[in-house]
C-alpha cells in the first residue's frame, strides 16, 4: 500500500506540492500573510465588497436576528428571510424565474450537473470549465464530451453525435464559463447560443468571474451580448465580486424546483448561516447600483495600466495570467514577487495544463495606481523585454 508520505514527497519532486497560506488581515488590497505585510494581487474579491461597510452590516444584522448558523438543511427545516431574500434578488438580478444557492460553488456545480444529467445523457463541456462542473458530469454518469478550448467547430461536431445517439427522452447538455479562470478570457457565447438552440441541447453558463464585472449593472456576460434568454441555467458565486460566499443557479421555476428535489449537495447538507446569504444579497443591491458603476471603472481603469505598462492585450474582466510553462519558473516567479513585497500566486498543474503554469494576477478596484505601478515594474523586471513581448504575442 501506498503511504502518504510517498505521494507528498512525489508532488514536491515534481514541484506541485502546495500548503495553504496563514493570513492575519481581512481581505484587500494589503494583507498580512506568514508574517509579511504584502500588496495582494490574489484576491478574487474584484470590487472590494467582502469588508465594506454594507456588508458587515448586513452581515451582522443577519446574525443578531437568526443567529450563527441555519441548523439543518433547508428541506428538514426550512429557509431562513435572508435565505428567501437572496433568492429573490438572484432570480431578479440574472433575469430568470427562480433561483437556488447552495453552501459553495462548487456545490453549486456538482449537484446541478449530477442531478439533471443520468445515464444516456451527454454533457459536453469546454476543457477549461472549472473542476467543479467536470466532476458533477462524472458523477452523473452521463456520456461527457469535451471540446478544446472555445472551438466551436469541434462543439458543433459534438452537438450532431451527441443528438444522434441520444433516447428519446435524452438531454443533452453544453457547459461553459462565460469569464474563464485561469486564462482570463472570454467564451464565444454567440456562437455557443446559436449552436445550442439549432441543436435544442440545454445551455449552462458559469458566470462566477463575469458577476459584477461585465454587462450593464454587472449583470454577466451573457446579459451584456443580448443573450440572457438563450441561457437555460446561469450558475455563479457569491464569494468573488459579491464578497460573500455560496454558489447560486438561477433558471426556469421548474429547473430550480428540480433541482431542490434532486440536488444532493443541496438536500443533504446544511444550509449556510443566514449572515453570509444577507450579505450576498447586500451585495447584489451594491453591484447593480451607480455604486457598483464606479467600482466598475475603477477596475477597469486599473486593468488598463497595467495591460498598457507591459504591453499587454487588457483582460476581459479581472485575471490577467502571465504563463510561464515550467512549474519550477512560476514557483521562483512568483516567490521573488513576495520577497519584493507582492503576493501573486502561482498556478500549476492540474489547475492548469502541464507546460503552462503560470502568475495568476487578479486585480481589484481597491487597488491605487502606485500599486499598479509597483506591480508593473516587478513585473517588468522579471520577465525582461524579451519575455513580455512574447506574452504580448500570445
Amino acid at each position: 500500500m501506498r503511504s502518504p508520505e510517498s505521494e507528498l514527497d512525489a508532488l514536491r519532486e515534481q514541484d506541485l506540492h502546495r500548503q495553504p497560506g496563514h493570513l492575519a488581515s481581512p481581505p484587500g488590497r494589503e494583507v498580512s500573510a506568514g508574517g509579511d505585510q504584502l500588496l495582494s494581487f490574489a484576491s478574487n474579491d474584484y470590487l472590494g465588497l467582502a469588508t465594506s461597510a454594507e456588508l458587515k452590516a448586513a452581515a451582522a444584522a443577519a446574525t443578531e436576528a437568526y443567529g450563527t448558523g441555519a441548523a439543518a438543511s433547508r428541506l428538514l427545516y426550512g429557509a431562513t428571510p435572508p435565505h428567501r431574500l437572496l433568492e429573490q434578488r438572484a432570480a431578479e438580478f440574472f433575469g430568470k424565474g427562480a433561483a437556488l444557492t447552495f453552501a459553495s460553488g462548487y456545490a453549486a456545480a456538482v449537484g446541478t450537473m449530477s442531478s439533471l444529467l443520468r445515464k444516456g445523457d451527454t454533457a459536453i463541456i469546454d476543457k477549461r470549465c472549472h473542476a467543479s462542473i467536470i466532476d458533477g458530469a462524472r458523477l452523473s454518469g452521463a456520456t461527457l464530451r469535451v471540446f478544446p478550448h472555445n472551438h466551436t467547430g469541434k462543439l458543433e461536431r459534438l452537438l450532431r453525435s451527441a443528438a444522434a445517439a441520444s433516447p428519446p427522452d435524452g438531454r443533452v447538455l453544453v457547459a461553459t464559463e462565460s469569464v474563464f479562470s485561469m486564462d482570463g478570457d472570454t467564451a464565444p457565447l454567440d456562437e455557443i447560443c446559436h449552436l445550442k438552440s439549432q441543436s435544442g441541447a440545454l445551455l449552462l453558463v458559469d458566470e462566477a468571474h463575469a458577476l459584477g464585472l461585465r454587462g450593464p449593472g454587472g449583470r454577466r456576460l451573457a446579459h451584456e451580448l443580448g443573450l440572457a434568454s438563450e441561457v437555460d441555467l446561469i450558475m455563479a458565486t457569491f464569494g468573488k465580486s459579491a464578497g460573500s460566499a455560496g454558489g447560486c443557479i438561477a433558471a426556469s421555476p421548474a429547473w430550480v424546483e428540480l433541482l431542490a428535489n434532486r440536488a444532493r449537495s443541496f438536500i443533504y447538507s446544511t444550509a449556510p448561516p443566514p449572515a453570509q446569504a444577507a450579505a450576498a444579497a447586500a451585495a447584489l443591491d451594491i453591484i447593480g447600483s451607480d455604486a457598483g458603476d464606479a467600482l466598475r471603472e475603477q477596475l477597469r481603469g486599473n486593468a488598463d495600466r497595467l495591460a498598457s505598462a507591459l504591453g499587454l492585450t487588457p483582460p476581459a474582466a479581472a485575471i490577467m495570467p502571465i504563463v510561464l510553462g515550467e512549474e519550477r519558473r512560476a514557483l521562483d516567479a512568483a516567490r521573488s514577487l513576495r520577497e519584493a513585497g507582492l503576493l501573486v500566486p502561482a498556478i500549476r498543474h492540474p489547475t492548469v495544463a502541464r507546460g503552462s503554469a503560470r502568475l495568476r494576477v487578479t486585480l481589484t478596484a481597491a487597488h491605487t495606481s502606485a500599486d499598479i505601478g509597483r506591480l508593473a515594474g516587478a513585473l517588468g523586471g522579471l520577465l525582461g523585454k524579451g519575455e513580455a513581448a512574447r506574452l504580448a504575442d500570445t
